[in-house]
């Protein structure tokens, strides 16, 4: 039997890729998760993020509705963390949020983009990690690569394309350092939320 595979393991895994570059199998799990978005109860949502995705959610994280989730098997979220509604967390290069960081509504995180002077306009991809107490206000949009340290607060609808050092206030398009935050930051979120939300 000359040229055949008879690997069972290989084979299953020719299979998985296969299914998994189907772009069918992609959009029809993308469709799944915008819907889970949608659902009236932050458990529920909670519950399949974590136990059907692989979702890492710490304790006391509270993620609010209308919120699309990419690739969230690739998304970590540190205890005492709050995702605000309509929030976009495109995970496809891995996205890690520290321990009470606060997003208002409607941030959106990226971690790939096109290369506008590429020739065939390629994709630019890079992780993106944000530190522990930030506070990503509205509309802030945060390019692939980026890291934002610890303390970290970035104005409403900033654009951030460069890293973010500990304890700044950033804000701007794109966003630079416009002050200092008080170092002493002793809070944590409780994990209370608004039901149906």
């Amino acid at each position: 039997m000359g040229g055949q595979n008879t690997n069972p393991v290989r084979n299953l895994k020719k299979i998985i890729r296969i299914i998994f570059n189907n772009s069918y199998i992609k959009g029809f799990i993308r469709w799944k998760l915008r819907l889970l978005g949608k659902v009236p109860s932050h458990r529920i949502r909670l519950f399949f993020l974590k136990y059907l995705y692989g979702m890492k959610i710490g304790k006391n994280v509270v993620i609010y509705g209308w919120s699309e989730l990419r690739s969230p098997w690739l998304i970590s979220i540190g205890a005492g963390s709050i995702i605000g509604d309509e929030v976009k967390l495109d995970g496809r290069y891995g996205i890690e949020i520290g321990e009470n960081v606060n997003f208002s509504t409607g941030v959106w995180i990226w971690t790939e983009q096109h290369d506008v002077n590429d020739p065939y306009f390629a994709g630019k991809r890079g992780s993106v990690k944000i530190g522990d107490r930030c506070w990503l206000s509205c509309r802030v949009t945060i390019l692939p690569g980026i890291q934002v340290e610890e303390g970290c607060v970035v104005a409403a609808g900033a654009v951030v394309t460069k890293d973010c050092d500990e304890f700044g206030i950033y804000g701007g398009i794109p966003a630079i350092r416009i002050a200092e935050r008080n170092k002493n930051l002793k809070y944590s979120f409780s994990g209370k939320h608004l039901h149906f939300f």
